[in-house]
């Protein structure tokens, strides 16, 4: 099924100006082919054009034409759109339509009128590649973002359709679970030889397996529709913001010139020999850090436990410290209890065993109010934590329920204002921002409560490179001038690298290290157990020859600190 995009443009009735313009764009039956760009860059606008939202569900004006396999999609109808495209949302929650998993994972089947013991086996085998088999009878609604994902997946999957979109599908999926989507998709592709489009942030994970040809998108225009090394090698990356993989981000730092000969999309083609003596070289000019000695203890966790039902350990003697200044994560696979673990020190949940100590302080003996005032945690998704119309007021918000004066309120905020880039806007209505922004405005309504300690989880979820770039190094600035201390709660490898000293991994209920960040990062069979993937700067060490993995990744991480 061919797909054809000519001079096609398109605006939402609520903006001024197109977001999509005089686009031209072929995708030929059976090509695989992912389409990148910045927040705003268009790209998922373009996924709702293919799979027929717009112009049937989401209204604006269009000019040009679209048409899959000769069919113009503007004179189909929605449900026909459907049937030559499946897609899978970034935003799954609302893509379910069962009660049940088994019964989401059906719902295509049932509507093709397949036999229930045919179906029965598909569904099953469809879970099973995608790890779900023992929860076909939960709610998608009691899943973690990644579980969601892995749901959605499943129910696009069994439909037959010939194009199957897939927007973000990376997004709330933790490493080793997302290679395992992509190399799903990929068999999917050879296997079925359907047209397969990718839209996606984490490039370096979707090339994990082949692609035929990227699509880069910028202000609503095709930038570049090149093959992956043409685009790896070229400047592109770096001036739309798009990250680019870790290992070349490593040659460039070691002054390596990367051409398109050199096959540099995927590790498996790249010549690492002929860089070799540069890295080394750049290697061997390191000089390691001295170790920086341990400061006063903040947060202290000792043989933490808790259970949802009192069966299941979500979390078994969870023990360690957060010292004061400190800039620390934690890490783990989907589902793993991270985010309980959020929970149990907002005092939202109460542990069933051991105990937490904050200054000193048993946290148990402080009420959520109480907690709240020392530390501040920002969730994952802003909109569950925004709950007034204006910025100003939603920043104010926490200094009002303390019942402090208006003019110190004022005074309070628009410093916090400024120090989050936000003052310009703090006559805005919150529906004005982007997701990013947004991200910013939580961070203030927390940040004016000047706490001690600040938890973020998963701060970079659903934002681009150049954005989440900025928001970091800000969180950065925070804990070096401010000295607040940071505990980052992600499965995103590249923040947690470039970003904390200190990682903490937990999987299967149980912490299973507590090291340096680089010491974590080269040990392969540690982030194993915890769905985690050594990362190409690893993999690139190794090809080396270089013992000390750990070294090499502490190289890097140093050289993209002082960079940015």
């Amino acid at each position: 099924m061919t797909i054809q995009f000519s001079d096609f443009s398109f605006k939402y009735w609520a903006l001024e100006q197109p977001t999509l313009k005089n686009i031209n764009l072929t995708i030929n039956q059976g090509e695989k082919v992912v389409i990148i760009g910045p927040s705003g860059s268009g790209k998922s606008t373009l996924g709702h054009c293919l799979n027929g939202l717009i112009p049937h569900a989401i209204k604006g004006d269009t000019t040009g034409s679209l048409t899959i396999n000769g069919n113009d999609t503007a004179k189909l109808d929605l449900h026909e759109c459907t049937n030559m495209v499946g897609t899978v949302l970034q935003d799954t929650d609302g893509q379910f339509v069962g009660l049940s998993i088994g019964e989401d994972i059906a719902f295509a089947l049932e509507n093709q009128m397949v036999e229930q013991h045919e179906m029965h086996s598909i569904v099953k085998q469809t879970a099973e590649m995608l790890d779900l088999d023992t929860m076909l009878e939960l709610s998608p609604f009691d899943l973690s973002g990644g579980q969601k994902q892995r749901v959605s997946l499943a129910g696009v999957m069994v439909d037959d359709v010939d194009i199957l979109l897939f927007d973000e599908p990376l997004a709330s999926l933790d490493p080793q679970t997302g290679k395992q989507a992509i190399e799903i998709i990929d068999q999917l592709h050879r296997d079925t030889g359907k047209t397969v489009v990718i839209i996606e942030h984490r490039l370096e994970d979707v090339l994990h397996r082949h692609v035929d040809r990227i699509i880069l998108m910028n202000k609503g225009e095709i930038v570049a529709d090149t093959t992956p090394d043409a685009l790896i090698a070229s400047p592109l990356l770096q001036q739309h913001g798009i990250r680019e993989p870790l290992y070349i981000s490593a040659l460039k730092a070691a002054g390596c010139e990367v051409t398109e000969q050199d096959k540099p999309a995927y590790f498996s083609t790249l010549d690492v020999e002929k860089f070799a003596p540069q890295l080394s070289h750049w290697f061997a000019q390191s000089t390691p850090k001295q170790p920086v000695a341990n400061g006063e203890a903040l947060l202290t966790l000792e043989n933490v436990g808790y259970s949802y039902d009192g069966e299941r350990q979500t979390l078994s003697d969870i023990s360690f410290t957060i010292n004061k200044g400190e800039f620390v994560s934690v890490l783990g696979k989907n589902g793993s209890g991270k985010s309980t673990l959020t929970r149990l020190i907002m005092g939202v949940l109460e542990a069933d065993t051991g105990s937490m100590t904050f200054n000193g302080e048993d946290l148990a003996n402080m009420s959520i109010f109480e907690r709240a005032q020392k530390i501040g945690i920002v969730l994952q998704n802003p909109n569950h934590m925004i709950s007034h119309h204006m910025i100003f007021d939603e920043i104010a918000s926490g200094l009002r329920n303390r019942g402090m004066s208006e003019s110190e309120i004022e005074q309070r905020v628009h410093k916090v204002l400024k120090l989050c880039g936000l003052y310009r806007m703090r006559h805005w209505p919150i529906e004005a921002l982007s997701y990013g922004q947004k991200k910013r405005v939580t961070i203030a309504t927390i940040l004016v409560l000047e706490p001690e300690l600040l938890i973020l989880d998963e701060p970079t979820a659903g934002q681009d490179y150049h954005h989440y770039t900025q928001m970091m190094s800000f969180i950065r600035e925070l804990n070096e001038t401010l000295g607040i201390t940071i505990l980052i709660i992600s499965h995103d490898m590249h923040l947690v690298l470039e970003y904390t000293q200190r990682a903490i991994v937990i999987a299967d209920s149980q912490c299973l290290a507590d090291q340096a960040v680089n010491q974590i990062f080269s040990q392969p069979q540690l982030l194993e157990k915890a769905n985690l993937n050594v990362t190409s700067l690893y993999t690139l060490g190794k090809t080396l020859g270089i013992e000390n993995t750990d070294e090499f990744i502490r190289c890097f991480i140093e050289h993209e600190a002082q960079a940015k």
